[in-house]
């Protein structure tokens, strides 16, 4: 069985489908084999397997960063909203009907098997499994039956590594206000803090890494700069990288400045501690 990380953020949009690609890409270059896992991803932006089969695009992205093949398993549970209250269901790359958002609440919780069941077989062949949450795990009124963030966690037993973006401002609210939500067994299981987007001197932001430390127990265990790739975030995922075209070239080249980027702003001897590898 491989070992497991999970990237959970403060909220949408903070980095967490980049930082999964470029942990990916660089567990590659180190000698393991990877691959992306987000258990419920919703997007418009999707992408045809070669069997056929229908996953978000971002996990292909992320599985292309990683070397191989994207596997339906990636991403067992696809949401494609076509108003604010309904979605498209597509499980393991099946439209299974549209439901309004209560009726999934209710139904979501038979597809627990289903998600259990991809995360356990890409892990029986993969050395290491990088696991992608949604929003934000402190969503309070959407924590029942949660699948796709601490309720995941616990259930393949993953450290989680919770991602904050300076770039939007309030990064202590954003990193302390989700760790005080977080239930004690849930707050546990944080073993990182990840600040992305930082522009500036790192230097002056020490005492800020300081006091993060200081208050939660838990350490900073990368700074990642504000990065000029061409890789984006899921939603506003277009033409910038198309993965089934003739610009393959020039997105290994993404990939390979996305990893240099986050391998020179992170701890990656801390990393590999916390999945359970030695280097």
């Amino acid at each position: 069985m491989g070992k497991v990380i999970m990237i959970q953020g403060t909220m949408s949009n903070v980095g967490k489908s980049v930082i999964t690609a470029a942990l990916c890409r660089i567990f590659r270059q180190d000698g393991f084999r990877s691959a992306p896992f987000k258990s419920q991803n919703m997007s418009l932006n999707s992408f045809i397997t070669e069997d056929g089969l229908e996953i978000s695009r971002m996990q292909a992205v992320q599985a292309e960063a990683a070397g191989i093949k994207p596997d339906v398993r990636m991403n067992p549970i696809l949401l494609k909203p076509f108003n604010d209250k309904g979605s498209l269901i597509i499980v393991n790359g099946k439209a299974v009907g549209s439901m309004s958002s209560r009726e999934y609440f209710n139904y979501k919780t038979s597809l627990v098997s289903k998600i259990i069941e991809s995360f356990h077989s890409l892990a029986n062949e993969y050395d290491i499994i990088v696991i992608e949450g949604a929003g934000s795990p402190v969503e309070l009124n959407l924590k029942q039956n949660d699948l796709v963030n601490m309720g995941l966690a616990a259930m393949v037993d993953s450290p989680v590594l919770l991602v904050g973006d300076i770039d939007r401002g309030g990064i202590f609210a954003q990193l302390l206000g989700t760790l005080m939500l977080l239930e004690p067994e849930e707050r546990f299981r944080v073993k990182g803090q990840i600040i992305n987007k930082f522009r500036g001197d790192k230097t002056l932001f020490k005492p800020g890494l300081d006091m993060l430390y200081d208050r939660s127990g838990i350490p900073v265990t990368g700074v990642i700069p504000y990065g000029n790739f061409v890789i984006e975030a899921e939603d506003s995922l277009s033409e910038k990288i198309n993965i089934r075209n003739k610009a393959d070239a020039d997105n290994e080249k993404e990939y390979d400045f996305l990893s240099d980027l986050v391998r020179k702003n992170i701890n990656m001897n801390d990393i590999y501690k916390i999945i359970g590898i030695k280097t």
